[in-house]
């Protein structure tokens, strides 16, 4: 090892030893480990089609995949021959895997689920290529500015990717535009020939997803956008250099940047054009592929499963009818047998923006010939159902792929629903919502169709490299086999009332505390004690997940303890992070409050450390690591009904948070696994919010009744917290008074009270260790392993390797 590293930092870096920066020291080492990988990939792939194993294809927008030496190295049993071989050297370890960027191809939980599943999926020995977007920048880089988000371009490929390979020769072309013919061919058949306008090519890149053990390794494939013809030469020559480059300018705005805003139409465009470029690009190469090894495309169901990971992918149901229909002449009835035998599609929110719609003026001006398969779809599906329930128009317009309110649209939901032959949400909860509420209609036609799917994570990143201390005391303590079966934690729960093992697991928080704080102390100049209570909230900053709520907690502690100065509060650090999306005012200003209230609480001497508040910036998976293992207290406060699953609550359980939360997403399973006892659950439940909608909900009303309340919303509103501008949050207060759609006001005594439970819990040390351990020991079931297999037996049928 220590040999290919120096290899590659000559004849691939062409650098010299003593003139190298640990960023080239990443760079050789990154090179050497993947070097190890190419040949199992490259044998792994030969395996899949020489024994003609059925294949999994996961369509996803995003990919928060994070940094890849430590996943890598870990996977293939190399981190101490790695650290040896970079010892020998006088190069360090820890520098240099801090010098990979973070690959931020996703905006939070959908993206890193991504990255979970590719990991299981190789973990299993499941074959399975992963499809994305390469973004030149992915999610926006926050930056903090008197407490305000600003965002900038995240440039991890500054320096180059050394896990993945350009496949230049791999560059399919993805049509827009233009019009659609109709073509009768000797027979008296007739068939449509679609004649693009604009053409872009999506060229590959691959990176090896190394299983757990280096097993089986398969393959994440990201698409480049590409101008097919990137220089106008005959413009460049007549002066006009930057009309020249215009087509490659559109063309590459594709894989430029993860979400654009869409509140223009040039922004809903670009979104649309990205979530059909990858797909395309997708089947395009899993047909190729399929076609070279099997021959004929009618056994596409039996040896291909394509996930479409939410809406974003759905346009592949419209794509692939497209490619059999008009490419393969396939008649309608069996281009429709092999596209609904082939596709199933998760759901992952109930909320209606993210259930995407399209209008269907722009769908006819980008895709023509899609449009027109869309509403044959619908044609058929619609008198199905009016044959079946004949006169029920209600039904009809509900179940519909065209909504016709406000401006035609296309659902892209029932789509991608209609087009598949399973579909599932990501908890138990979830699903049955799904059920209820937005596929209520759906369901009723074709029952059976919903299932469940609980969302998990990769425990060997997010307990083994994240926390390997507690890892090694797991190990110690229980055997190494929770390294290859996660279950096998359960055995930990002897353990969790013996006092001696609880010193030890708080020694291992203790220690994952002190460096989580020593990073504050860096980033932000502010000094925590490890030995205060960190109540830590680490998400996308939406007013569903409520940190508005939290907030409004603190404010109202604060304004406690100055009342109460002699009472044994308990210290305790709020540690928020997350971004909001660019084009989201609120959250924004929900990010500016957050600042507001922790430049004022931590000024405050009459506090005297009590209570401190930070808000990391920039939050990633990097990040994440550090946060994690030194978290006490997860926040996991949506507004019960509106989290699909949640897969931070999983992190951190696993690593002994203690769960505050309401009944929503996952925090239903997290509380059936470790206990009533062992997790502190509080507010309205999912019927309960419903009704209270029902009813005309106003947020004044309980106000009224919540003196704690009505001081903190009066702190807030009268500029307490913002001298400089005192009406910077009446927007903000007014809302929570008369609309607070997502409930907060409602749910706020019973969060406050329940956060005084959390600290009766902390003054008893004994009784919070002791449900911290069987938090960690009860959480084996929330694998990904365990959820790639339900997929794989139950929607798939893939067979996983014993």
């Amino acid at each position: 090892m220590r040999d290919a590293i120096l290899r590659k930092l000559t004849y691939d870096l062409g650098k010299s030893r003593t003139g190298a920066l640990d960023r080239d020291w990443f760079m050789a080492t990154a090179l050497a480990v993947r070097d190890r990988v190419v040949e199992p990939w490259l044998n792994d792939m030969r395996a899949t089609y020489n024994t003609g194993q059925k294949q999994v294809y996961y369509l996803s927008l995003e990919f928060l995949i994070g940094r890849l030496l430590r996943d890598n190295i870990t996977n293939f049993g190399l981190m101490a021959e790695v650290r040896a071989a970079l010892a020998s050297l006088d190069v360090d370890a820890f520098k240099v895997a801090a010098c990979e960027p973070d690959a931020a191809l996703g905006n939070g939980g959908l993206g890193r689920l991504a990255a979970c599943f590719m990991d299981s999926l190789a973990s299993l020995s499941i074959p399975a290529f992963g499809y994305g977007i390469r973004y030149d920048h992915g999610l926006f880089r926050q930056v903090i500015r008197q407490g305000w988000q600003e965002e900038y371009p995240e440039d991890w490929l500054q320096f180059q990717n050394p896990w993945e390979f350009a496949r230049p020769e791999i560059a399919h072309s993805i049509g827009f535009g233009g019009t659609v013919e109709e073509v009768v061919n000797d027979d008296g058949d007739t068939h449509h020939v679609w004649k693009p306008a604009e053409t872009v090519l999506a060229v590959a890149y691959d990176t090896p997803i190394v299983g757990w053990r280096g097993k089986h390794v398969n393959t994440l494939r990201l698409w480049s956008a590409r101008a097919a013809d990137p220089l106008k030469i005959d413009v460049f020559n007549r002066g006009d250099h930057i009309g020249a480059l215009s087509e490659r300018v559109r063309a590459e705005a594709i894989s430029r940047f993860l979400y654009p805003s869409d509140d223009s139409p040039e922004g809903l465009e670009l979104r649309l054009r990205q979530e059909f470029f990858f797909s395309s690009a997708a089947l395009q190469d899993l047909i190729r592929r399929h076609l070279r090894v099997y021959g004929g495309i009618e056994s596409l169901p039996e040896r291909v499963a394509i996930q479409l990971n939410d809406t974003h992918p759905a346009i592949a149901v419209a794509e692939l009818m497209r490619i059999l229909l008009d490419d393969h002449k396939l008649p309608w009835p069996e281009a429709w047998r092999v596209t609904h035998g082939t596709i199933s599609y998760t759901n992952h929110t109930l909320l209606p923006e993210a259930l995407e719609t399209w209008p269907v003026s722009l769908m006819e001006r980008l895709l023509p010939r899609h449009m027109q398969i869309i509403y044959m779809i619908n044609a058929v599906h619609l008198d199905a159902i009016a044959a079946a329930h004949p006169g029920d128009l209600g039904l009809l317009a509900s179940v519909s792929l065209i909504e016709e309110n406000h401006g035609r649209k296309v659902r892209m939901g029932n789509l991608a629903f209609i087009g598949s032959h399973k579909v599932n949400g990501v908890s138990a909860l979830h699903s049955e919502l799904l059920k209820k509420t937005v596929f209520h209609d759906l369901n009723m036609l074709y029952p059976g169709r919903i299932t469940n799917k609980t969302n998990g994570i990769t425990f060997r990143r997010w307990l083994q490299q994240c926390n390997p201390c507690l890892t090694e005391l797991l190990t110690e303590t229980i055997g190494a086999e929770f390294l290859d079966r996660p279950e096998a934690l359960t055995a930990l729960k002897p353990h969790a009332a013996d006092a001696g093992f609880q010193g030890r697991f708080a020694e291992v928080k203790r220690t994952n505390k002190e460096a989580l704080t020593k990073l504050i102390r860096q980033q932000m100049g502010i000094r925590v004690d490890p030995a205060a209570l960190f109540d830590v909230q680490i998400k996308r900053i939406h007013e569903y997940k409520r940190q508005l709520l939290n907030l409004l907690e603190t404010v109202a502690l604060y304004n406690e303890i100055r009342a109460q100065p002699h009472n044994n509060w308990a210290p305790r650090v709020k540690i928020f992070a997350g971004k909001a999306a660019a084009s989201y005012h609120r959250a924004k200003l929900i990010i500016k409050l957050a600042h507001d209230i922790a430049r004022t609480i931590n000024r405050d001497p009459t506090i005297r450390d009590r209570l401190k508040v930070v808000f990391l910036p920039n939050y990633n998976v990097s990040l994440a690591e550090v946060l994690v293992p030194a978290c006490d207290l997860s926040e996991q406060i949506s507004t019960a009904g509106m989290e699909a699953s949640g897969t931070g609550n999983m992190k951190l359980a696993l690593n002994g948070a203690l769960t505050i939360g309401t009944l929503d997403g996952a925090n239903v399973e997290i509380l059936e696994h470790v206990g009533a006892e062992n997790i502190f659950i509080f507010g309205l439940t999912t019927e309960q919010v419903a009704a209270r909608r029902r009813e005309g909900w106003r947020g004044q009303d309980s106000i009224n009744l919540s003196p704690r309340l009505q001081q903190a919303l009066e702190s807030i509103a009268s500029g307490v917290f913002s001298s400089d501008d005192p009406h910077r949050y009446g927007e903000l207060v007014h809302m929570l008074r008369e609309h607070d759609h997502f409930l907060v006001t409602a749910d706020f005594d019973a969060y406050f009270d329940m956060q005084r439970q959390v600290e009766k819990r902390w003054a008893d040390q004994a009784a919070w260790q002791k449900s911290a351990i069987l938090n960690t020991a009860n959480m084996g079931w929330f694998s990904s392993d365990r959820t790639i297999a339900e997929y794989a037996q139950e929607i798939w049928r893939v067979p996983v390797p014993g």
